[in-house]
C-alpha cells in the first residue's frame, strides 16, 4: 500500500517575501501536482535479486579459492614475431634499399599496437600509412602515421612518423594473428615495406597465471 505524503503549508510570511523578489526560484511540490512525493517498491519473497556481473565474478574467484590451494589465470598477450628493425644491424642498408623501414613497435591494451616509421625525405610532401588485417588479408584497413619530426642524428635526412593500430576488445576471439604492412606515397611513387614479404605479424598467445591463495585479497582487489 502506498500512503500519500503531503508537504507542510507555507506561511503567509513566506508568501509575502516569496512575491517581492524579481530573481527569486519558485518551489513547486510535486503533491501539488498531483504526483507522488515518494514511490515504494515491495520486494516478494520468492523475487531472484539482480547481481551485477563484477560482482558474480568475485564470488566465482572466492569460490575457487576456497576450494583449491591455488588460483589460475590465463592473461591474453600479443607476441611480434620479428625483431625489433632498429635493432638490426641492416636497418640503414633496408631504409635506403626500400625507402621505408619500420623503426620500432609495442604493444598495450589501452592504445593497441603502437610505433614508430624512419622514410627517406625524398621531398617535402609525404604520406606514410600502415595497412593491417585482421582476418588473414581478405579484409583490410588503412591507418595514417603521424610526423614527428625529421631526426638526423641516427640517420642523415630522414624523417620518423608515429601510428597507432587499435584493437577490438576480446580479440583473441576474433582472430589469432594480426598482420601489417607501411606504405610511403612520395610524389607519384609507393614504396612499402612489409618485411621482406613477410608482413610484420603478432601472434596472439596465453600466459597461465598462479596466483597462491594468501592472495586473494589483493587480486579480488586488482580485478
Amino acid at each position: 500500500m502506498r500512503r500519500r505524503t503531503k508537504s507542510l503549508p507555507c506561511s503567509p510570511e513566506r508568501r509575502n517575501t516569496g512575491k517581492c523578489r524579481p530573481q527569486c526560484h519558485k518551489v513547486r511540490f510535486a503533491d501539488s501536482l498531483g504526483l507522488e512525493l515518494a514511490e515504494v517498491k515491495v520486494f516478494n519473497t520468492g523475487d531472484n535479486p539482480s547481481i551485477p556481473l563484477h560482482v558474480l565474478s568475485r564470488l566465482s574467484i572466492n569460490s575457487d579459492l576456497c576450494c583449491s590451494q591455488d588460483l589460475e589465470v590465463s592473461i591474453e598477450y600479443l607476441e611480434p614475431d620479428f625483431k625489433q628493425p632498429a635493432e638490426c644491424g641492416d636497418f640503414s642498408a633496408r631504409l635506403q634499399e626500400y625507402g621505408v623501414c619500420l623503426e620500432q613497435v609495442t604493444t598495450s591494451e589501452e592504445l593497441g599496437i603502437s610505433g614508430t616509421i624512419r622514410v627517406l625525405n625524398l621531398a617535402f610532401e609525404k604520406m606514410v600509412s600502415v595497412r593491417y588485417s585482421f582476418t588473414d588479408w581478405k579484409t583490410h584497413v588503412d591507418v595514417r602515421a603521424i610526423w614527428q619530426n625529421s631526426n638526423d642524428t641516427a640517420v642523415p635526412n630522414t624523417d620518423v612518423f608515429a601510428f597507432v593500430i587499435p584493437l577490438p576488445p576480446f580479440l583473441q576471439q576474433i582472430c589469432s594473428v594480426v598482420q601489417f604492412a607501411i606504405k610511403y606515397q612520395v610524389g607519384s611513387k609507393d614504396y612499402w615495406d612489409n618485411n621482406y614479404g613477410k608482413n610484420y605479424t603478432f601472434i596472439s598467445k596465453s600466459y597461465r597465471l598462479k596466483i597462491p591463495k594468501d592472495c586473494e585479497q589483493s587480486w579480488i582487489h586488482f580485478i
